[in-house]
């Protein structure tokens, strides 16, 4: 038969894949592999095309807002998640609001999910039944336009810089302020 053998891994790792969509139906699938890519957006449709999916693995990619992780939470089937290596994983609260979307998890990270974690996004974030997700940035008609970084927002950008551990971490801080973007301050 011709197409994808979707009892087999899909790995388009190390390419430059940007967006996780536009599979076809996959029902099959069980494990994909789209580590060092580019990827920034999951499709709100994915469930639809991966439904079996159980393994994850988005490593080294630039999944940036928790907001960003929401469609992971249809796939109720997903067991193994990574996230490693994505801007995201730097933002507070980051790890039990993965666990709270996706109560399915049971390793994260390469890191087992135990079960104070799972209380904990239980407290923080209510119960899967409760709305709880990510709040999005919105504008609001009339207000004036933000127009570069408060002083709040100048101070976490200092703290954020004097944190970094790396330099590609340096960089991408430098790129957001030159941008006039401050994604998560």
């Amino acid at each position: 038969s011709s197409g994808i053998n979707a009892e087999w891994p899909l790995r388009p790792g190390d390419n430059e894949v940007k967006r996780l969509d536009g599979f076809p139906l996959l029902s099959r699938l069980s494990m994909l592999l789209v580590n060092n890519n580019k990827v920034y957006k999951i499709a709100e449709d994915i469930h639809g095309s991966v439904p079996n999916l159980e393994t994850l693995v988005l490593t080294g990619n630039n999944i940036e807002e928790l907001q960003d992780l929401n469609p992971l939470g249809k796939l109720t089937k997903l067991t193994h998640i990574s996230l490693m290596r994505n801007p995201v994983t730097t933002k507070p609260k980051y790890r039990l609001y993965l666990i709270h979307i996706c109560p399915s998890v049971r390793v994260l990270d390469y890191k087992r999910v135990r079960q104070n974690e799972r209380e904990a996004a239980r407290r923080i974030f209510g119960s899967k039944k409760a709305e709880g997700k990510a709040k999005v940035k919105t504008f609001v008609p009339g207000e004036p336009i933000k127009k570069g970084p408060t002083p709040k927002d100048r101070e976490a950008i200092k703290a954020a810089i004097a944190k970094a551990s790396s330099l590609e971490e340096i960089r991408r801080l430098e790129m957001s302020l030159n941008s006039g973007s401050f994604p998560g301050f």
